[in-house]
This record gives C-alpha cells, sequence and structure tokens, in this order.
C-alpha cells in the first residue's frame, strides 16, 4: 500500500468510524484487508483503495469498517464496575425513578452484546424489584454482523467462559451444538440498533445510565471531546456515564465530571450539567 493510499484509509476510516490508525495500524491494515478482498475478489488493497475512493460500492465501504473496528467485549468486563452497578447505581436509580416505575440503559460500541446481557443478567437478579416496572437496555454498534449475533445471543464457548460465573451460565444459558444461547427472557430485555457514534444519535433520547466502555481509547482527542459531549447530552440530569478503565474525559472537556459517590479501580463519570430529563424519549 502506498503512503498516499494510507493516508486516504486512515481519512477514510476516521470519518466513518472514528478510528485513529496509531503506529500500529500498517499492521491492522495488513492483516485485516486481505479477507475483506478475497471476501469481493479483488487482487489486492490498493484495488480496495480505489473502490474505496470511487465511493461507488457501499458494501465494500460496509465491509471495510467493520474489519478495521476492533469488537473486543466479554461478559462481565471489569468486575468492579459491574459490582458498583449491581450494589450502588441501579438501587439508586430505582429509588429515583420510584414515581416513573421506568429506567433507560444504553450499551455504546456494544459488539456483540455481552455488555448489554450481563447488565440484563443483574437486572434478573433483582426481579422482586422490578415488578411493574418497565426497563429498556438498548445496544448499539455500528457493525451489522455484531449486531445480528447480539441479537441471536449465540456464543462460543470461549466466549462464555469470558468472564461470566459459571452459575450465570447454567440460570441463563442453554447449550445449542458447539454454541451457547442466552434465554430468551433476556434477549427481549435487550434491544439492538445500528448506531455510528459519529452519527446524530439525539434520536434516541435520555438516558439513566450509559456505559461507552474502551472506545474512545481507538480516537484521536477531537473525536473523544465531540463523542464524550454528545454521549452526556443523552444523559438524564442525575444520570451516570461509565468509561473504561484507562478512558478519562479530563482535558477533553468541562461537560462531565467524576463522580464522587462512585468509588472503585474504576472511575464512573456523571454529567452535572444536564437538568432537563425526558421521561417521554423515544426508545
Amino acid at each position: 500500500m502506498t503512503e498516499t493510499d494510507h493516508r486516504f484509509l486512515s481519512a477514510f476510516l476516521r470519518a466513518r468510524s472514528g478510528l485513529a490508525l496509531n503506529s500500529d495500524g500498517l499492521y491492522l491494515v495488513e492483516s485485516r484487508l486481505p479477507a475483506v478482498c478475497r471476501r469481493f475478489g479483488l487482487s489486492d488493497p490498493g484495488e480496495l483503495i480505489a473502490i474505496l475512493r470511487s465511493g461507488a460500492v457501499p458494501a465494500i465501504e460496509a465491509a471495510v469498517v467493520e474489519a478495521m473496528v476492533t469488537q473486543e467485549t466479554f461478559f462481565f468486563r471489569d468486575k468492579a464496575i459491574f459490582a458498583q452497578i449491581q450494589d450502588i447505581a441501579l438501587p439508586r436509580l430505582l429509588e429515583a425513578r420510584a414515581a416513573s416505575r421506568r429506567v433507560r440503559i444504553w450499551s455504546a460500541a456494544a459488539s456483540t452484546g455481552q455488555e448489554a446481557y450481563s447488565i440484563a443478567m443483574i437486572l434478573a437478579g433483582m426481579a422482586p424489584s422490578l415488578a411493574g416496572w418497565t426497563v429498556d437496555i438498548l445496544a448499539t454498534d455500528l457493525s451489522d454482523v455484531a449486531l445480528e449475533r447480539g441479537r441471536l445471543g449465540l456464543y462460543t464457548h470461549f466466549e462464555v467462559q469470558r468472564g461470566l460465573p459459571i452459575q450465570l451460565l447454567l440460570t441463563h444459558f442453554t447449550q445449542a451444538g458447539d454454541l451457547w444461547q442466552i434465554s430468551a427472557a433476556l434477549r427481549r430485555m435487550v434491544s439492538f440498533a445500528r448506531v455510528n457514534l459519529m452519527d446524530d444519535f439525539s434520536g434516541l433520547g435520555i438516558f439513566d445510565l450509559i456505559l461507552c466502555r474502551n472506545v474512545l481509547i481507538y480516537f484521536d482527542d477531537e473525536t473523544k471531546r465531540d463523542v464524550l459531549e454528545r454521549v452526556a447530552a443523552r444523559l438524564a440530569h442525575d444520570g451516570r456515564l461509565i468509561l473504561g478503565g484507562v478512558e478519562t474525559p479530563v482535558g477533553l472537556t468541562e461537560t462531565v465530571v467524576a463522580c464522587p459517590d462512585f468509588k472503585g479501580a474504576y472511575s464512573h463519570v456523571g454529567c452535572n450539567r444536564i437538568s432537563r430529563c425526558d421521561r417521554d424519549s423515544p426508545k
């Protein structure tokens, strides 16, 4: 791949997914794009780049973005975070929402859905306290392939071994051949939708809890700031935004600040400027 092609691809990926190719970028290009070439019968990445430049084949454009975006996720990733969600965030939300009896949760950049289903399993364990409640869990990603896997709730043996306690596997999953499928009850708790964080997602409405974890690390500072501020605008006035363990808004934006009531190994970041909570927001 020529330097000109590499610069074009970098700009293309940043515009379409926010991905900023770092020093490992050339390695990722060389290791992931040949599979896209084979899928579409192209001779080499140079031919692929020429098609991207033409803008004539949206299917190839989507395939390149999906190939280059990292889809790393697993159940209960960062156990300390989920312990605090279970012990602090959700009980406080139930108390605060006692009048409306509705909670909205957004798992952004959800990949194949393990994060959203981890929240669903926690809520399933709180079922007696949620009788008569409406709980919406929205899982979004830019990959149609990942979203379809999430909707099916089918995971490999390796995937259910990563972070999922055995008792939850036995309670919520059934074996389907070589795969494990999460229960229909939990699948009904989570809705999946294609959302690109580079696009306008204001139509999603307002959420009480947002998880946008381990995605900002792939963006440059300008993109991080833009996404953080637009995500924060989707928070209820007392909502909470949870980022990945190595992600921070410090030095990027003053829209979000650390929440002093969430102690632990991982920072919980909340919005202190949204004063309006639109309880009639679309699902």
